[in-house]
């Protein structure tokens, strides 16, 4: 890639990190529909994604967890699947004709979950632990294979189903992909241990980004509006995956 779109492209890192730190979220979903605009390749997306998850997700789940946002009796029922599944998932390469049409739903679905508004909270209830670990296989797979950590699925889960308050499902969601988006970048680097040359570049955007988003919030920067902008982003990268161009 020229100097430019690198550049471009860390721009673009950093908005969505910015975004998706402020509600305990890592980014991924961003980071793809970033690279796919791009032409980033398919075998490059997955462990990229992945890698500036780690980063982000670290400072979240730190942010989150001293603001006294996390439940650890609904976390590692999850993780203790979740990461396993995670790395089974990384290590499986799907062929370029699968994977861009999986991300592009992937990438369909993360914008509608930014245009839908939140549901009006009701009071939470302990889910079974069975429940729990059934979701915590199926979302650490489907992080692993996809370069995305699973918070983009995993937040209106836990909300939908009332499973935890609002407030403490943004610190299980971050620090859920964190695990997880670290054992999916363990089984991709374990077949293939290769990322592009600009990672750092993008990796220092995706950091400042998250440190900027996990701090204030996305309330001081528009966060509707930034939301709707994202949602646009993801809907043309992921109708670019879809339809393979």
């Amino acid at each position: 890639m020229e100097l430019t779109d690198n550049l471009l492209l860390a721009a673009l890192i950093f908005l969505a990190a910015v975004l998706y730190s402020s509600v305990g979220h890592a980014g991924a979903s961003g980071y793809l529909a970033a690279m796919a605009l791009f032409g980033v390749a398919p075998e490059v997306m997955k462990p990229t994604a992945l890698a500036l998850n780690v980063l982000v997700a670290t400072i979240a789940t730190y942010r989150f967890h001293r603001a006294g946002c996390f439940d650890w009796n609904i976390f590692w029922p999850l993780a203790v699947v979740s990461v396993p599944a995670a790395f089974i998932g990384g290590y499986i390469t799907l062929p370029g004709e699968l994977y861009k049409p999986v991300v592009g739903l992937v990438l369909v679905y993360a914008a509608w979950r930014s245009f839908v508004s939140a549901p009006v909270e009701r009071e939470a209830a302990a889910p079974h632990r069975a429940w729990l670990l059934a979701s915590g296989a199926a979302l650490g797979f489907l992080s692993g294979i996809t370069g995305v950590g699973g918070g983009i699925f995993l937040s209106p889960l836990l909300i939908l189903c009332a499973w935890a308050p609002t407030r403490t499902v943004s610190g299980i969601a971050a620090a859920f992909i964190l695990v997880n988006s670290l054992a999916g970048l363990a089984g991709v680097l374990a077949k293939n241990p290769v990322l592009p040359d600009a990672v750092p570049l993008w990796a220092a955007a995706a950091v400042l980004g998250g440190l900027i988003g996990s701090g204030y919030g996305a309330r001081r920067f528009g966060g509707p509006t930034l939301k709707r902008v994202l949602a646009v982003v993801l809907v043309i990268a992921g109708g670019k995956m879809l339809l393979g161009v």
